[in-house]
C-alpha cells in the first residue's frame, strides 16, 4: 500500500475522552480488557510514514502473520486511530517507528489448546510483541491497534506501555451464526468474522442447514441444496464455503459446522427421498413428515456419505451434531416404527432417539472427528467420547453445568447469550454479568468450562440487521470469555464499551448505539 494514499486517512477522528500519558484512561482504550496491564506516563508520536513491522523467531517468517501485518497496516493508518483526545496533552516524544512481532513456535495448528497468549511493550525505543504462537500475535496486534489514537493536530501518538501480560481466560469463545431461517450473504459473514476479531473470539459456529432451509451445496448430495434451499441463489456453494474457512483461518477463528440431526431435519427431506419419517394419522399418512427414520439402512449409508463429506470440506477437529428438541409423535404413529420397536424390545420412544444418536456417534468415531453436541445428549445418557464438548443452552444452566462436570465432560455456555431475544435498553449488561463458572463447582469442575458461545437465531435476522443486532452486544460476550474472571465493573465496561461501538464504525462494522451518545465519525455507510 502507497504510503501517501495511507496519509490521507489520518485525519479521521472520531469522539473518545483520552489524556495523553494517563494511564487510567489508556485502558478504557481497549476491549475485551487484558489479564494484565500497566502503562507509563509517557507518549510517543507514531510515525506512519516512516512506521515498519519487524518480525523474529521460529514462527517469524509465517505466511498468516505477514497476512495479518498487512491487514493491521490498513487498520491503524486508515481506518483505526479513531481517538481525539482533549485536555492535559503533554508534548509527544518520538517518533515510535516500528513494532517488533517475534512468535516463538512455528505450529500453525488451531484447536481448542492453541496458545494465544502475548505480551505487549511501547517505550522509546520500539514497541514489540511476544507469542508463542502466530494467533498469540494476532491477538497483540489487535491490541496494538487500539492503543494508537489521533493528537489534536492529527498525527497519531501511542501512551507508553511499561506491560501487557494477556491471554484468554476460555479457549472456547464462539458465536453462532444460522444460515438456515434466513440467508446471510458471503460478505456479510465475512464482515461478521472481522469484527469477532475486534473482540478475539475464535470459534464461528456455523449452524449451516435446519428446517427452513438448506443452502449448503453438497457435492455427494447435490439435490440436498438444489432442492432444500429456498432457491439457487440461496445457496453456499464449495468455493464459498472454502472461503469462509480460509479467511477465518487467517485470522485465527476456527470454523465449527452444525448439521444438527435426527430433529430439525425438515429441508433435508426434498432431496433425499425416504430419508425423513412420514407421519400417520387415523392409520394412514397425512403428508407430513418427522424426524431422520432412524430404521432403514438406507439413511445409514446416506449420513455415512454426507459425514464423510463434512469431514473433508470442514478441517477443524469439531463438528456440532446437534441433537436437540426431537420431537416423538411421527415417530409414534408410524407403523413400520412401531413394528420395528417391538422387535427391538423397546418400549420407549427415548430409546429409539439413543438408537440413533448412538449410530450416528459411533459413525463420526470412524472419521476421527470429535463432536460438540446439545445438551439434551447428555441428559438422555447415551454414551459419548470423554472429550465430547457439551452444549448447555436451557434455562437452569447452573445445575446442568454442575452435572455436566462432575460427570467428567468439557462444557460450554450458550443459555445466557441469544442475541436474537431484543428487549428494551441496555441488555448487553446481563450478557455480561453472565459468568460460566458461576455454579459453585470446585476447581476441577471449573477446569471443564472450556467457554461458550453467543448466538444469533436467525428467525428474524438477515443480512440487512446480521450486523446492527449482532454488534456491539457481542462484544459484551467476547470480554467475559477473555478477561479474567475479576473483569466485572460494568460501569468501566461501558466506557470502553463505547469507544469499541465507535471503532466498529470506523472499521466498517454497521454497530447500533450502546445508548445516548456519539461519535464523531458516524456510520457513512459501507
Amino acid at each position: 500500500m502507497v504510503r501517501s494514499v495511507l496519509l490521507l486517512f489520518l485525519f479521521v477522528a472520531v469522539s473518545f475522552r483520552l489524556v495523553f500519558g494517563d494511564a487510567s484512561i489508556t485502558s478504557d482504550l481497549l476491549w475485551p480488557h487484558p489479564s494484565q496491564s500497566t502503562f507509563g506516563t509517557d507518549v510517543y508520536e507514531v510515525d506512519s510514514g516512516n512506521f515498519a513491522f519487524t518480525t523474529d523467531g521460529a514462527g517469524g517468517a509465517s505466511i498468516l502473520l505477514k497476512s495479518a501485518i498487512d491487514r493491521y497496516y490498513v487498520t491503524i493508518f486508515q481506518t483505526a486511530a479513531p481517538f481525539f483526545p482533549s485536555g492535559g496533552a503533554t508534548q509527544p516524544k518520538g517518533p515510535l517507528t516500528g513494532l517488533k512481532v517475534t512468535v516463538n513456535n512455528a505450529d500453525e495448528s488451531l484447536n481448542l489448546t492453541t496458545d494465544e497468549s502475548y505480551t505487549l511493550t511501547v517505550a522509546a525505543d520500539g514497541a514489540a510483541i511476544t507469542a508463542t504462537t502466530v494467533f498469540g500475535a494476532m491477538r497483540g496486534l489487535e491490541t496494538f491497534s487500539q492503543l494508537i489514537y489521533h493528537r489534536p493536530d492529527g498525527g497519531l501518538a501511542i501512551n507508553e506501555v511499561t506491560g501487557i501480560y494477556d491471554k484468554p481466560r476460555f479457549q472456547y469463545r464462539g458465536i453462532l451464526i444460522d444460515t438456515s431461517r434466513h440467508f446471510v450473504n458471503l460478505h456479510t459473514i465475512l464482515t461478521h468474522l472481522d469484527a469477532m476479531v475486534y473482540s478475539k473470539f475464535n470459534i464461528l459456529h456455523w449452524h449451516i442447514v435446519d428446517d427452513p432451509s438448506f443452502p449448503y451445496e453438497s457435492y455427494t448430495f447435490p439435490d440436498l441444496a438444489a432442492k432444500g434451499a429456498f432457491d439457487h441463489e440461496h445457496i453456499y456453494t464449495q468455493e464459498d464455503v472454502k472461503t469462509v474457512i480460509n479467511y477465518a483461518y487467517e485470522r485465527g477463528i476456527r470454523v465449527i459446522p452444525e448439521f444438527d440431526t435426527p430433529g430439525h431435519t425438515q429441508s433435508w427431506g426434498a432431496g433425499q427421498p425416504d430419508l425423513l419419517t412420514p407421519c400417520y394419522a387415523n392409520g394412514q399418512p397425512n403428508g407430513e413428515y418427522g424426524p431422520v427414520n432412524p430404521i432403514l439402512n438406507s439413511t445409514w449409508t446416506f449420513l455415512t456419505s454426507l459425514y464423510q463429506e463434512i469431514d473433508n470440506v470442514f478441517p477443524d477437529n469439531y463438528i456440532h451434531l446437534g441433537g436437540d428438541e426431537v420431537s416423538f409423535t411421527c415417530w409414534q404413529g408410524n407403523p413400520d416404527i412401531q413394528a420395528w420397536m417391538k422387535k427391538m424390545g423397546y418400549t420407549d420412544y427415548a430409546k429409539l432417539e439413543e438408537y440413533y444418536e448412538n449410530n450416528l456417534i459411533d459413525l463420526v468415531n470412524k472419521l476421527n472427528k470429535s463432536y460438540v453436541v446439545w445438551q439434551e445428549i447428555f441428559d438422555n445418557g447415551l454414551k459419548i467420547k470423554m472429550d465430547t464438548v457439551i452444549d448447555v443452552w436451557k434455562t437452569g444452566w447452573e445445575k446442568e453445568m454442575d452435572a455436566v462436570t462432575k460427570a467428567g465432560y468439557k462444557v460450554i455456555l450458550s443459555t445466557c447469550w441469544y442475541l436474537n431475544r431484543i428487549s428494551y435498553g441496555e441488555d448487553w449488561k446481563d450478557y455480561y454479568s453472565c459468568d460460566p463458572q458461576n455454579f459453585n463447582g470446585t476447581d476441577d469442575q471449573n477446569s471443564l468450562v472450556v467457554g461458550g458461545h453467543s448466538c444469533l437465531w436467525g428467525e428474524l435476522i438477515d443480512s440487512t440487521n446480521f450486523m446492527s443486532r449482532m454488534w456491539p452486544r457481542a462484544c459484551a460476550v467476547g470480554e467475559r470469555l477473555w478477561s479474567p474472571k475479576t473483569v466485572t465493573d460494568v460501569n468501566d465496561a461501558r466506557t470502553r464499551l463505547l469507544n469499541q461501538r465507535c471503532r466498529l464504525l470506523t472499521r466498517g462494522i454497521q454497530a447500533e448505539p450502546v445508548g445516548p451518545s456519539y461519535c464523531n465519525d458516524e456510520w457513512h455507510g459501507p
